[in-house]
């Protein structure tokens, strides 16, 4: 089972026209992603590599009854792109772009939240449930259908956690990296409730990094879990004061550093690795079972 992103789920591309957006939709596509139409406003044509195309996410979701949307729109008009896809009742909405302006996306969701939809991002790589759908541009060929659930701040990491669990035979239900800037759609906790309803999901690793205080929120559910939290702190020897590639990743106090986050989560009952090449050998040992249930299907 996945979450929140299913096999057959109507999606909208939007602004995905230039040369990396349309890439990115026929990736999404191959992938399996049911995309069902363009929102492209000021365009002429009446489709778009095929599929239909409307000025608007409203007039869309209408005619097509989509209930998620991949957004391509640049840092500026984020706000607006989110605030419509809110307005139109969109369940599941990924926004890729980096450098959005922090007071916009407070705005933007605080409104989403208000209307019950789910933001991957911004400054995201994307959600990827193998074997049925990924939107955004997590490689297929580094997941495989499975039982753990990741959830990642990083997604450099996340990729690269993603290909290690995958090359030593352990399989994923639902890959989100929730983007690494100060404020992103959903925190970590949020997502880890929804790994810990998931019944399919039968392991959550959690990769984090400097920065925020996010984590702390997610100690009440690890330690009541009934499923392996695993979680991998990185940036031990990250010097406080600089940003380490995300906004988000700012050291401010000692709540901040990686190594208080690894040592709270530890103290919770999370199973605590400080490598990335310590997570199969970790897996084989308590969860052994994980590795047998993986599934070669790409996503």
């Amino acid at each position: 089972m996945a979450v929140l992103l299913k096999a057959g789920m109507k999606t909208l591309a939007v602004n995905a026209v230039g040369d990396y957006g349309g890439s990115v939709v026929r990736y999404m596509i191959e992938s399996g992603t049911n995309i069902v139409a363009h929102v492209a406003p000021g365009r002429e044509e009446a489709t778009i590599d095929g599929l239909p195309r409307f000025s608007s996410m409203r007039a869309a979701v209408e005619a097509t009854g989509a209930v998620a949307a991949a957004i391509y729109t640049p840092p500026g008009g984020v706000r607006d792109a989110l605030l419509e896809a809110a307005s139109c009742g969109l369940q599941l909405v990924f926004t890729a772009a980096e450098f959005v302006p922090v007071h916009d996306v407070a705005y933007a969701m605080a409104e989403a939240r208000e209307r019950g939809m789910w933001v991957v991002g911004p400054n995201s790589l994307g959600i990827a449930s193998p074997g049925q759908a990924i939107i955004g541009a997590v490689p297929r060929d580094f997941v495989r259908r499975g039982k753990i659930g990741m959830i990642g701040r990083s997604g450099t990491l996340t990729l690269n956690l993603c290909r290690l669990l995958t090359t030593a035979g352990f399989g994923q239900s639902t890959i989100v990296h929730t983007g690494g800037d100060v404020i992103c759609g959903r925190n970590p906790h949020e997502w880890l409730q929804q790994f810990l309803d998931d019944p399919e999901t039968e392991a959550i690793l959690y990769s984090g990094e400097p920065g925020g205080t996010k984590e702390y929120a997610m100690l009440d559910l690890i330690a009541s879990a009934r499923k392996p939290v695993i979680g991998l702190m990185v940036g031990r020897y990250a010097p406080r004061g600089k940003v380490m590639g995300h906004a988000g990743a700012l050291i401010g106090g000692d709540r901040d550093t990686a190594a208080a986050k690894a040592d709270a989560m530890q103290a919770a009952g999370a199973h605590v690795v400080r490598s990335p090449l310590d997570l199969a050998p970790l897996l084989k040992e308590i969860a052994p079972a994980l590795m047998e249930q993986a599934e070669e299907v790409p996503a």
